[in-house]
């Protein structure tokens, strides 16, 4: 919805840092047939490349792009590429994910960091949402079910995301490691630190913001083991195909961008998954995570538990639309649709009756 034209954080190289950066993969440039810069990218530079047919392994690849350093992120953007790396080495074989080619972070071919990746068959399902009927989504969001389950067997170490938990972990070992209350607290701070920062308004004083949440933290307690978290499942990061399945039904092809993953409580994921919407109502999907493994059982804690999510990420959504340089009715439109979720969520960790979502 955003006017995305004056975003600061893409980065364009020149054709000669194109060809150091395909070299120092493996890839020969003069193999490269067109390459393509995926317009819905909002953060990062993402060009598609189609390779000739002589080309050794894939025949196509996704370079991706990191803005500058020095460009004014959110902190829990600052190296968050390498996290996508680690997401979809800890998602392999359990989901549809790209495979890594070449990761570089040394910053000495170009002054950021970037990735070289499998290029995945099919559309986003947020572009491709109007060939799809209701028969069909409902089979792919049984199916997406099963996936988001299998991702959520995968375990980490400490609470958080991977960058603030290896920083964590690198200083003077703690008494004992913070637990998800800590972990998660200490986000809304951070992102409530940065709309300071930047000077992003928002909805209702920041400082009320956290006294709500930090009131309505009690059942928090209940999460005890970090588990992998995406938190950007919304449909343009899932890839549908019709060519992998018998008469042209649509299957999940990739879930992609996983750059914003956390360790953390697996229902926050549902947040993404129903955005703007209820989780409860999508009998199909919980029906595939549920039959798969996963737990989703709601009550007065777990739906507490769930507008804190939603909370969390309706303020990242507002916040970030200023160090990007969104700007415009469009923007500004979002930015009060945001607003009013933001609020309705706030309302109910308060206790307030507030009727139907907005």
């Amino acid at each position: 919805m955003a006017d995305t034209v004056n975003n600061l954080h893409k980065r364009r190289p020149g054709e000669r840092q194109f060809e150091r950066m395909l070299a120092a993969a493996g890839v020969d440039p003069g193999l490269v047939r067109s390459r393509t810069e995926l317009s819905d990218a909002t953060f990062n530079t993402v060009y598609r490349l189609h390779l000739a047919d002589e080309a050794p392994g894939h025949r196509g690849l996704v370079l991706k792009i990191a803005p500058d350093p020095a460009t004014p992120t959110l902190s829990y953007e600052r190296g968050i590429m390498r996290t996508e790396g680690l997401f979809y080495a800890a998602a392999a074989g359990r989901a549809p994910v790209p495979e890594v080619v070449y990761a570089d972070f040394s910053r000495e071919l170009i002054d950021t960091d970037f990735l070289v990746m499998s290029a995945l068959p099919g559309t986003n399902w947020h572009a491709a949402r109007d060939g799809i009927g209701d028969g069909e989504r409902a089979e792919l969001r049984g199916e997406l079910g099963g996936m988001v389950a299998a991702l959520h067997r995968v375990t980490g170490t400490a609470f958080g995301y991977p960058q603030t938990a290896a920083e964590d972990r690198s200083g003077p070992t703690p008494a004992s490691p913070p637990g998800w209350r800590a972990a998660f607290l200490a986000m809304v701070d951070t992102v409530l630190a940065d709309a300071d920062t930047f000077g992003s308004p928002l909805p209702e004083p920041a400082e009320r913001i956290r006294e709500t949440v930090r009131a309505a933290a009690d059942p928090l307690d209940a999460v005890t083991t970090p588990v992998l978290v995406h938190f950007d499942l919304w449909d343009g990061n899932i890839l549908v195909d019709r060519a992998a399945a018998p008469a042209g039904a649509p299957r999940i092809s990739g879930l992609v961008d996983g750059e914003r993953a956390f360790w953390g409580d697996p229902l926050a994921e549902l947040v993404s998954l129903a955005l703007f919407d209820d989780i409860e109502r999508d009998a199909a999907f919980l029906g595939g995570y549920r039959s798969a493994g996963g737990r989703a059982d709601f009550d007065g804690d777990t739906r507490r538990r769930l507008a804190l999510y939603r909370c969390y990420l309706y303020l990242i959504m507002l916040i970030e639309a200023v160090p990007r340089g969104f700007s415009g009715p469009e923007q500004e439109a979002r930015d009060r649709y945001v607003g009013r979720h933001l609020r309705a969520e706030l309302a109910t960790l308060s206790g307030a009756s507030t009727g139907d979502r907005p």
